[in-house]
């Protein structure tokens, strides 16, 4: 009976100091893995900080800020590791496990991840550019490791997986730094062309969110002859963030300095010939 006793006794003790160890390591890494975060999350916000007042380009902001955090989340789950006494060979071989695993479960994601790269070294566009692609037309607001998020004019934000961006056409129409804004209008056959030009070019002169430097100044030219009328053309160029002003509202002023001089709109037109 004393043997059996003594057996148990020992038996639990061993138990006790087991657990007791390894208690003592969990608690220890629970505490490092909230306070590594904690210190994680400061130390980002300070890089944050460092990057708009060194005027770090904002195209590579959210990827570095992003990289950077995976690398330093890394560590510290490698260092928590070693606090819980995890063999490091043991840990290493599960890591590349884990990574292969993760690599196949999210193959797509990872050819966003390369996409996103590509971006940044080609830099087809950078935050703040006004942009087409995918049927999305507006200006990018971010650059991220696996999106581009793009505000449009509807104010409605598109949010656009990067592999899709490269795989498709870019157009990017702030890479000069003004656009052409062609603006077709029609007259009758017989109306005067030269006063129809004239009164569109001093609109477009007068306008102040139309460009008026060398090499930017607007025009207007007889574009086509139509089976009602003659079709000319108003090309103005304007600042991109003045795009719709002079989309939108010189077209009107062009319809409506038009409509001032008794200019018509052409109408079809048809010749009736009678046959006696």
């Amino acid at each position: 009976m004393d043997t059996i006793t003594e057996a148990l006794k020992s038996f639990y003790n061993t138990i006790s100091s087991g657990l007791g160890n390894w208690g003592l390591q969990l608690i220890g890494a629970i505490a490092a893995l909230i306070i590594g975060l904690w210190v994680i999350r400061i130390l980002m916000n300070a890089i944050s900080k460092i990057f708009e007042k060194r005027s770090i380009d904002e195209t590579l902001q959210p990827f570095l800020l992003t990289a950077l955090g995976f690398i330093l989340k890394l560590l510290l789950i490698i260092s928590i590791a070693g606090i819980v006494g995890f063999p490091m060979a043991s840990f290493a071989a599960l890591l590349a496990g884990v990574g292969l695993a993760i690599g196949a479960a999210f193959n797509g994601s990872l050819g966003h991840i390369a996409s996103g790269v590509m971006l940044l070294i080609f830099r087809p566009f950078k935050v703040g550019d006004l942009i087409k692609t995918n049927d999305a037309f507006g200006f990018v607001k971010e650059i991220s490791v696996f999106v581009t998020v793009i505000e449009t004019f509807q104010n409605e934000t598109e949010i656009i997986p990067n592999s899709a961006v490269t795989a498709n056409k870019i157009t990017n129409l702030t890479k000069i730094g003004n656009l052409r804004i062609d603006m077709p209008f029609g007259i009758r056959y017989g109306a005067d062309i030269a006063k129809a030009k004239q009164i569109v070019s001093d609109v477009l002169s007068s306008d102040k969110n139309v460009l008026s430097k060398e090499g930017f100044l607007p025009r207007v030219a007889v574009n086509n002859l139509g089976a009602n009328g003659v079709e000319l053309l108003a090309m103005p160029y304007a600042n991109c963030e003045n795009y719709w002003d002079v989309y939108w509202d010189t077209r009107q002023k062009i319809v409506e300095a038009l409509g001032a001089a008794n200019y018509e709109a052409p109408l079809p037109q048809r010749v009736v010939t009678m046959i006696k």
